[in-house]
């Protein structure tokens, strides 16, 4: 079935450059109805311009579409409800949230302020959540609504000197985790994109040959299928130059101590046992863990 997005209304925050702005003009390719949302800050989320976003309407446009400009800043939530008014209102439902924006302030954790720490958490992190809590209730309205947040190998790999970012972009997730399940009734669908590609986030991190190598065009076709009718629910995805992959979090098989034996000394001669990830499987929801947990102290040895 070919993927289309006609009758749909998106919300793409971060969407004046980089890997936003291509989501957004694919979309609209595509037959969104396009709410362009950027705040116009640099990098590392200083100032502010309605440039950028506006620039990206007036392409959609010029091809046919059909596109908005909000310059809401995804950290605060008064302007967040404000700009999903706004989409209502011009088009008059939003099925579609690509919760892309996104600062840098990188330094090694010894130098950094906690100040800058806080400022990339509520851009990646509370930006996400609440652009999601803002269209929330309309998608359950509606019994549909797609979801995409952004998070990176950053956070779920590390990454020297972006201790803020990492934890915000591994949040991200977390978060995804709990809302992939709330929404499953309303068929709510919450997916987690993990890009790398050459935009001014990474001009200066990636190396040059990767840079040439990839850009925001690769990555984008797995945004769009995310975000699709018959799109999947609670996925991590991979995406760089045109290469995929799928990432999920897995847990070993639970090993028993015993009450006699129970000590730190015990956790440590059992520790090669405990870390045997040939025996990992993963877990849908958090009572699977219980479960299994349970189940092992239930069959241990009386």
């Amino acid at each position: 079935m070919t993927i289309r997005f006609d009758g749909r209304v998106a919300i793409v925050t971060g969407a004046g450059n980089g890997l936003g702005r291509v989501h957004a003009l694919e979309l609209a390719k595509l037959g969104a109805k396009v709410i362009v949302n950027d705040f116009g800050g640099s990098r590392d989320g200083k100032g502010n311009s309605s440039d950028a976003a506006l620039a990206v309407v007036e392409e959609i446009r010029k091809a046919g579409g059909q596109a908005i400009a909000n310059g809401a800043n995804v950290a605060d939530f008064e302007q967040v409800t404000a700009m999903v008014e706004q989409a209502k209102a011009g088009f008059g439902r939003i099925d579609i949230l690509i919760n892309n924006a996104g600062i840098l302030r990188d330094k090694t954790f010894a130098k950094m302020e906690m100040a800058d720490f806080r400022a990339v958490v509520d851009v990646h992190l509370m930006g996400s959540a609440y652009c999601t809590k803002a269209v929330w209730e309309t998608m359950r309205e509606q019994n549909y609504g797609r979801v995409l947040m952004t998070t990176s190998a950053a956070g779920l790999f590390g990454n020297f000197g972006q201790a803020n970012y990492g934890a915000a972009k591994m949040a991200v997730v977390g978060l995804m985790n709990m809302l992939a399940i709330e929404g499953k009734k309303n068929d709510i669908r919450i997916n987690t994109l993990a890009p790398m590609a050459a935009t001014r986030m990474t001009e200066d991190i990636l190396p040059e040959a990767i840079l040439k190598a990839t850009g925001p065009g690769q990555v984008t076709p797995g945004a769009l299928f995310l975000v699709s009718e018959n799109a999947p629910n609670k996925v991590v995805l991979g995406a760089s130059g045109g290469v995929f992959s799928a990432i999920r979090l897995v847990e070993t098989e639970p090993v028993y101590i015993s009450s006699e034996d129970l000590s730190a000394d015990a956790v440590q001669a059992q520790f090669e046992r405990i870390t045997d990830w040939s025996t990992s499987v993963h877990r849908d929801d958090a009572n699977q863990q219980v479960h299994a947990f349970v189940t092992t102290m239930q069959g241990a040895p009386a």
